[in-house]
């Protein structure tokens, strides 16, 4: 009798054939309230499990009594409850490596259109406003020779600093929890303290894992330390981020502006007053959203899963 796959998130149909020429394969493009119910009931007998976002925690694994196998379609695995699965000694397995360049792209692009304020005067000539002489409220700020503080130099975070060095002449300061003298060496790049970095950098770059280490990371203290005239980025998850303070830190002009491409709570509310300054641009968290990307992302984890499933080692093993 051949093992049960649910699919919980659209992917190409090529994969949908490959799993099913292992294993039985439940699909469901889209989870929604009309299917959850359906959903729950497949749950019951399922052996793997392949999509992302689903909070997969202890009363979710309760539904799930046969699961041994899950594959995130996504390098951030902060939905897992790694306890909850290292109980019952289920291999979670994620999507690194693929989506790297693509993600760096989306971030350093949401910096320089947060700097030269892009999606506002999109709207500004869009609206009919633009009569005449550029009048300087309109102006933005340099990228090229400033100073980018990285905070989190993994795999993306050097894709970041390479666009940065190489393309725009960029200092880079980085904090992680270990130096990378090959980073330094190739990217001319300077590890330091958090609060220095946060003080010295012209742009900030957040693009960390969330953890209870890293929960609300940047606060108030954090975003006093910045210059007026800095820009935040956030590419990482919402929750590194305390987003009341920097709501007030934008309103009050602590710091120049923000580039965010994730939020504390997603998809973000209408009424959070993010959406409503013009010193921000917002992002529906999409940095690896490409067609080409996810294409590769779905079939990495339909090779994560399939291999989980016929007892060998997945390439992606999240380690608990």
């Amino acid at each position: 009798m051949k093992k049960k796959v649910i699919v919980y998130r659209k992917v190409p149909e090529d994969v949908i054939e490959k799993l099913a020429e292992h294993v039985e394969v439940v699909y469901y493009k889209n989870l929604t309230e009309q299917n959850y119910d359906d959903f729950l009931k497949s749950l019951q007998t399922a052996d793997g499990l392949l999509g992302a976002s689903l909070k997969i925690d202890d009363d979710f694994l309760q539904k799930a009594p046969k699961l041994k196998v899950i594959a995130n379609i996504s390098v951030g695995y902060d939905n897992f409850d790694l306890e909850a699965l290292k109980k019952r000694k289920i291999i979670a397995t994620n999507t690194p490596g693929v989506l790297v360049d693509t993600t760096a792209d989306t971030i350093f692009g949401l910096l320089l259109a947060t700097a030269r304020r892009m999606p506002e005067l999109d709207q500004y000539v869009k609206s009919g406003k633009w009569q005449g002489t550029k009048d300087e409220d309109l102006f933005g700020v340099d990228v090229h020779h400033k100073v980018l503080g990285i905070i989190g130099m993994g795999s993306i975070g050097k894709a970041i600093a390479k666009r940065a060095h190489f393309g725009f002449d960029m200092k880079i300061l980085y904090h992680n929890r270990s130096r990378n003298e090959a980073i330094e060496t190739e990217f001319n790049a300077e590890y330091c303290q958090l609060d220095e970095l946060l003080a010295n950098s012209d742009y900030v770059c957040l693009m960390i894992p969330h953890s209870a280490e890293t929960d609300k990371l940047i606060g108030s203290r954090e975003l006093r330390l910045m210059k007026k005239s800095a820009i935040f980025i956030n590419g990482s998850r919402g929750k590194n981020v305390d987003e009341k303070a920097l709501i007030k830190a934008l309103e009050e002009k602590w710091i120049l502006a923000a580039g965010l491409d994730v939020f504390e709570t997603e998809p973000v509310p209408l009424d959070n007053p993010l959406l409503q300054l013009t010193n921000v641009v917002t992002l529906p968290h999409i940095g690896s959203a490409t067609k080409e990307t996810r294409d590769k992302m779905a079939r990495l984890a339909a090779e994560n899963i399939l291999k989980g499933m016929l007892g060998q080692t997945p390439p992606n093993v999240i380690k608990y």
